[in-house]
């Protein structure tokens, strides 16, 4: 079975048996598992210059600009951190679709007056908490609970959805803790860089170590590939599927902080269709929807490709529906190759 990255699982009831030619057979197979994400990957990066390549020619000024492309960045940045705990649920096999709603909720906690007396820590500290917490409620109910993933999860959206509402009462939540602020300011730029973006680098190069380089990934590919199998291997699912989703929600709740730095305020309407985006990029990084496959340095791409066209519409005064559309086609687009491949 090929998995992520290069990971391969013991052959399946069923499998051909073993024979001379078996050794040659299992190395062509890992090392067409490596090969596989790095044609995808260099299929993204192409399609990134083709994008780069639209925006010099339409409009290189703006687009070139140090402002715009800080802007392209930090606008993938916290949509980026939740895509990796995204991957990291499909791949297991599982959905998540309370993705921005945990996000909305944690950016309204943590913005109440009460928890802004703690200052910056209190704030993160919140948005960790709230995340982690929602995550753990999506964990029990689908590994312990026998909730279907996408009944459970939405029930999560629905829920903290509400919860941001009752907890805000629908208004915008100022925030007025100094130094939260000062990182959203251009004083706090290393070397050009928002501090964003290196929070999402870090998260993204801790993502693509977890998966590849701990036995917790492929724990993950495995149960995402084949359950029965991974249990009878002696893997605990159920254990590992929870773990999953308090990684997506510890994701979420670092997303949360950084959306509170870039616009100083919590609102109830934050993260809306954050869980679409986050889907959509993974699967257009590679991520198999059925599991066991994918790629954090995929889902990454997935994201910058997003960003990229939501910026090029907007220099290019396009309207929002022909935005929406040209996602969509993408979407498919993917989908379709994946089946492909899969077949």
């Amino acid at each position: 079975m090929n998995t992520s990255e290069g990971h391969t699982l013991p052959a399946e009831a069923g499998s051909a048996p073993p024979g001379p030619a078996g050794p040659v057979a299992k190395d062509a197979g890992r090392a067409g598992a490596r090969r596989r994400p790095d044609v995808h990957n260099l299929s993204l990066l192409g399609v990134l210059a083709a994008l780069v390549l639209v925006g010099v020619l339409t409009k290189p000024e703006q687009f070139l600009s140090v402002q715009n492309l800080q802007l392209v960045l930090t606008q993938a940045s916290v949509i980026g951190v939740v895509t990796v705990g995204v991957t990291f649920v499909i791949i297991g096999g599982g959905i998540d679709l309370s993705v921005g709603a945990m996000v909305a909720l944690a950016t309204v906690w943590a913005t109440t007056l009460a928890t802004q007396q703690f200052g910056l820590g209190g704030i993160l500290l919140c948005a960790l908490c709230v995340g982690l917490g929602c995550g753990l409620v999506n964990g029990l109910l689908v590994s312990f609970g026998g909730l279907v993933p996408f009944i459970a999860t939405l029930a999560m959206l629905a829920s903290a959805r509400g919860l941001a509402l009752q907890i805000s009462e629908g208004r915008t939540q100022v925030v007025s803790v100094e130094p939260v602020l000062a990182l959203g300011r251009r004083d706090a730029y290393l070397l050009g860089i928002p501090p964003i973006v290196l929070v999402f680098a870090v998260v993204t190069v801790v993502g693509w170590l977890v998966l590849n380089r701990t036995t917790f990934g492929r724990r993950t590919v495995a149960v995402g590939g084949n359950p029965e199998a991974a249990r009878l291997a002696g893997i605990d699912v159920r254990r590992q599927r929870l773990l999953l989703y308090l990684l997506s929600g510890l994701c979420c709740g670092i997303a949360a902080f950084l959306l509170i730095v870039l616009t100083g305020s919590g609102q109830n309407t934050n993260g809306n269709l954050y869980e679409l985006d986050a889907i959509a990029a993974a699967i257009i990084g590679g991520t198999l929807l059925s599991g066991g496959r994918g790629t954090i340095t995929g889902s990454v791409l997935g994201v910058l490709v997003f960003t990229l066209i939501t910026n090029l519409f907007a220099l290019n005064n396009l309207e929002t529906a022909v935005q929406q559309i040209a996602k969509g086609a993408i979407i498919v687009a993917a989908v379709l190759v994946q089946k492909g491949r899969t077949s």
